[in-house]
């Protein structure tokens, strides 16, 4: 089989080290419209940042070529592993790593794998693979099938690149597909297994927030579906200490804590962390690189206890339409700036709303830069 490999990010790089002889494609190579490239081409694995418009995409489609996501190549390289497939708008890397942590506990080999971390295709060998699924990578999908797949919510995201709400909801369900048990939302009107975060769990978890409880009711339901009894969901539940960028209290100084939530984002994430801070004075870092979001909604659920917000990147002024806050451009000029500001119990909240490539690689790099920020403040 020739492959030809879209895209030589993260994915695309551990895609093309599975391939004999892939024919190799990046923007950093400027080949992307050399569609000659094709010739003789059987497949292509697309990795996640390829919009499926692009044009040697589209003429592969033209051609009958099919098109695959880089988790449908690895996991047709794993066929004895058995797959929990996560998806939803939020929390699915750190349903998926606390899914991993149970599966752990309980003594299983498990691989934790997808979207965010590991590629699937680095994967060689694993009994059960937790794999967390973006809606980039399921609109490729053809013979993914999971052994218990879980939808955790869904809300508008990257209507950018989808074009609408019903296309990034339908490129969500797809997880579904040929899966042989689903794990969805009370109330989502979806047919399986329903959470909430009021269900009773066999521990209580360690991470704050809600959103939080909820994605431990939803790690509790799959793993209960894969056969995982109680007494490890308990301590997976009970010992699990979270995922970076996602409220992550990354330090305190002179008495005011600084709270890395670079993951937010989405508005729908960062009303979660909000919401997980409403009872305590809040100093918010908002804004990045635009999603074509609703920021109203955000407006609407600043309460008293936010004492200021600092807008940074391309969608400040957007931002500032809607919320009254500081003009400070950049993260670092905010976190000093939130910092002059806070007192003694106050919490400064990097929580954007926003993609961060206006200014960073990814969130990540947005989130260490915080980490740093704040190792530098006064002490």
């Amino acid at each position: 089989m020739k492959a030809l490999v879209y895209g030589l990010a993260r994915s695309g790089r551990s895609a093309a080290e599975r391939l004999d002889d892939p024919v190799l494609v990046d923007r950093s190579l400027g080949n992307e419209d050399d569609l000659s490239l094709l010739d003789g081409v059987d497949v292509v694995v697309k990795s996640p940042g390829v919009p499926g418009e692009a044009p040697l995409v589209a003429a592969a489609q033209e051609r009958g070529i099919p098109v695959w996501s880089e988790v449908e190549l690895g996991y047709r390289l794993l066929p004895d592993a058995r797959f929990v497939g996560v998806t939803g708008t939020n929390g699915k890397t750190t349903t998926a790593e606390l899914l991993g942590a149970i599966f752990r506990a309980a003594g299983r080999d498990v691989a934790v794998a997808g979207n965010v971390g590991t590629p699937l295709t680095s994967v060689r060998t694993a009994h059960w693979v937790v794999c967390e699924l973006s809606s980039f990578q399921l609109e490729d999908v053809h013979e993914l099938a999971c052994d218990v797949a879980v939808l955790l919510n869904l809300e508008p995201d990257h209507l950018d690149r989808h074009g609408s709400f019903e296309a990034y909801r339908d490129a969500k369900l797809r997880i579904f597909e040929r899966s042989r048990a689903q794990v969805v939302p009370r109330g989502s009107g979806l047919p399986g297994i329903e959470f909430s975060a009021d269900d009773e769990l066999p521990a209580e978890p360690r991470l704050r927030g809600a959103h939080n409880r909820e994605n431990a009711a939803a790690a509790t339901a799959a793993a209960r579906a894969a056969g995982i009894e109680d007494e490890h969901i308990a301590d997976g539940l009970s010992t699990f200490a979270g995922v970076p960028h996602r409220l992550e209290l990354v330090g305190e100084r002179r008495g005011v804590r600084y709270v890395n939530d670079s993951k937010a984002t989405n508005v729908a994430a960062a009303l979660r962390a909000l919401a997980a801070y409403a009872n305590e004075p809040v100093h918010l870092i908002l804004g990045g690189s635009p999603k074509n979001e609703d920021f109203a909604p955000l407006a609407a659920a600043l309460g008293p206890n936010v004492r200021s917000v600092h807008l940074i990147g391309a969608e400040a002024e957007r931002i500032a339409q809607s919320i009254d806050g500081h003009r400070d451009g950049t993260l670092d000029v905010a976190l000093v700036h939130a910092a002059s500001l806070a007192e003694p119990g106050d919490v400064v909240l990097l929580s954007p709303a926003c993609a961060s490539y206006d200014q960073f690689d990814d969130f990540e790099q947005r989130g260490d830069a915080f980490r740093a920020g704040v190792v530098e403040l006064p002490s």
